[in-house]
């Protein structure tokens, strides 16, 4: 990896690590001749796609009876650990369910109360890969939201992955299609004579997947537009180099467009953590992949001059993952607005809280983190607030209330406040 100090970054290196894309452009209109096609042919032009993209005749495009027999192929001891996964994210988004509330003071009365949306669409990537972890996260927090029906899809393949499948099951999805890419957002946000139409789509998945939800976007919720993987480890003299090369790797594995940098204000430790990802990069099996991320033009190793640069970089950069690998963690952490989800010391891989931790890991990538959070139980929820004033707490708020609308020239809503006082 380059190592670099942040003072020397030219203005197009900085464009290229703070300004990062989603990486979409190129698939628009590839993914909105999809969604037209699809709008238009409905379960027929999914099965064209299968046979396109996916190289698969797909029969029945409903696939929810499968879920449950994956569960009894599958190996026992991948299964119990799906399990546990699912109960340690289970538990962390339960913790997130916001209360309903009221409050009386003076004849006023107000409140707020939470429902869940009704219909949600949860794409799962797959097919002949495997990520179990990836159904975890979409569907759980939706269930326990009380989402009514929780639609999955998933891309289809002659033989579907069993481990796929036997999370949607444990997570708790209503219904699983086996259509995959721009034509399963595209049946989501529409509909077709098989696949349900939803309220809000959520869920990872390639440019074309991340193109057309930009696409439908507005005749449908969706949750954010996430681009490639992203890691920022924050150092300082007492990072393990080992681990962060580690991570850096583990994070750079995804996808070549990957984005994984370490920033110290400690040269020598930076020099260490360049080396020990060059060493450790020839023993991982997607070395060519990883290469590739660790070369684009967003990763590297970067030296500040100062641990307030430092944080300030990482900041900036607002990181989908942020790794903090230094003596004081929480201090840095304290000044730290924006990232997807924070590591915090040597033992807390990205890795942990990819599968097991609880948190979940569909995160904001391409600086999201500045205006929004990952996946949550409040993802799924809609909130309504409720008021109840009797006749003395509205006397008490006629003058300021008739003197703005009348200020504003809504003569109406000043009347409407005065006609309840009239004899």
């Amino acid at each position: 990896m380059n190592v670099q100090p942040i003072a020397e970054l030219s203005p197009t290196e900085r464009t290229a690590l703070f300004d990062r894309s989603s990486g979409v452009e190129d698939a628009i209109q590839s993914a909105k001749e999809i969604i037209e096609r699809v709008r238009t042919e409905g379960d027929v032009a999914l099965r064209a796609y299968a046979r396109e993209f996916d190289d698969c005749d797909v029969g029945n495009l409903e696939i929810t009876d499968q879920t449950e027999a994956a569960t009894e192929r599958l190996d026992p001891t991948l299964l119990a650990e799906i399990e546990t996964a699912a109960e340690n994210i289970r538990a962390f988004h339960e913790k997130q369910r916001p209360q309903d509330w009221r409050e009386t003071t003076e004849g006023r009365e107000l409140g707020r109360r939470f429902r869940p949306i009704e219909r949600v669409g949860v794409y799962t990537p797959g097919g002949t890969a495997s990520y179990p972890s990836s159904a975890l996260m979409g569907i759980i927090p939706a269930v326990v939201a009380g989402v009514e029906h929780v639609g999955v899809v998933t891309p289809p393949a002659e033989q579907l992955d069993d481990a796929t499948l036997a999370a949607i099951q444990i997570a708790g999805g209503d219904a699983v299609y086996q259509v995959g890419g721009a034509q399963a957002i595209a049946a989501l946000a529409y509909g077709t004579e098989t696949v349900s139409r939803v309220e809000k789509i959520v869920g990872p998945g390639n440019q074309f997947v991340t193109a057309a939800k930009q696409l439908v976007q507005g005749d449908v919720e969706i949750d954010f537009l996430a681009g490639p993987s992203e890691l920022v480890v924050v150092a300082d003299e007492t990072a393990n180099a080992p681990f962060v090369a580690a991570d850096l790797l583990a994070q750079a594995e995804h996808d070549p467009n990957a984005s994984v940098v370490a920033v110290t204000h400690h040269e020598p430790t930076a020099e260490r953590i360049a080396k020990e990802t060059e060493r450790q990069l020839e023993a991982i099996d997607r070395n060519d992949i990883a290469r590739e991320a660790l070369e684009n033009d967003a990763s590297g190793v970067f030296i500040a001059r100062s641990r307030s640069e430092a944080v300030l970089f990482a900041e900036s950069y607002a990181p989908e993952h942020l790794s903090i690998q230094t003596e004081d963690d929480e201090a840095i952490l304290d000044r730290i607005d924006s990232a997807g989800s924070v590591f915090l010391g040597p033992y807390t891989p990205v890795a942990a809280g990819d599968y097991a931790t609880g948190t979940n890991h569909v995160l904001p990538t391409s600086g999201g983190a500045r205006t929004t959070g990952g996946l949550a139980v409040e993802t799924f929820l809609r909130s309504t607030t409720v008021q109840r004033l009797n006749k003395t707490a509205l006397e008490d708020l006629r003058e300021t209330i008739t003197t703005i609308a009348t200020t504003e020239g809504l003569e109406a809503h000043a009347r409407s406040v005065d006609q309840r006082f009239q004899p």
